[in-house]
Parts: structure tokens; sequence; C-alpha cells
């Protein structure tokens, strides 16, 4: 989403069901385009650091993530709900939503799986 914030605007402002103004047309005072690549560049950067986390396996940047990016869905989705976005954007936050529970799920069940393990070898060396 970054990427395509910062390659194709409109195309990305169209996908979150935002009409898309062409450029010429815009008020002098309209800093959508400005504030859309401030937003999308910033997508950008959490991408790359999603990737440099999972390389170094720093699974606490992951855990720290989850709660995050439900709040992050829950201000989308009060966004729309409250009329100041449109209901596209109801995507946005369930891109989130997805992302928490895709990266919480698996770290749920590594730490399931490695208490017990943690349990029998301390009673094996005890």
């Amino acid at each position: 989403m970054g990427a395509l914030g910062l390659i194709a605007p409109d195309a990305l402002l169209s996908l979150m069901d935002f009409a898309p103004v062409a450029g010429l047309r815009r008020a002098e005072e309209d800093h959508t385009l400005a504030f859309l690549t401030a937003s999308s560049m910033a997508a950008l950067n959490m991408g790359v650091y999603y990737v440099l986390a999972s390389l170094a396996d720093w699974k606490a940047f992951f855990r720290w993530t989850v709660p995050f990016r439900l709040l992050t869905c829950a201000v989308f989705t009060f966004a729309v709900l409250g009329g100041r976005a449109p209901s596209g954007f109801f995507g946005v936050g369930l891109w989130e939503a997805l992302g928490a529970v895709t990266t919480g799920a698996p770290l749920r069940h590594e730490r399931r799986r490695a208490i017990p393990a943690a349990s029998g070898a301390t009673e094996r060396t005890g």
C-alpha cells in the first residue's frame, strides 16, 4: 500500500473508496497528496521494519504489533462510522485486523508449544 501510494496516489485513493481529484483541479489549500505521500512513506517504512524484524527473528516486535494493529482497526472503523471516512476505508481496518490475527495466532501457538517443552526440560534437570 505504501509503494502504491507513492507511485500512483489516485489508485490508492480509489482503492480506499476516496474519489480521486485530478492534480490540476485541486485547490491550493488541498494537501491530500502531501498527506498521502507522508502516510505512504510511513507505510513503506513499516513494511521494511517488519521484514527486518522477521530476518532478525525479533518476536517482541511482532507481539507489540498485535494490540496496535487492533487499535488501528478500531480507529479506522470508527472513522467510517463517524462519517470521517468513506465506507471503502473499512477495508483498511479489516486489513489491520487480519494482520493482527495472522501475527498473534502463530505467536500464541508457538508460546503454548514452548511452555510444555520448558517444563519438561526443567523436570529433567531438576
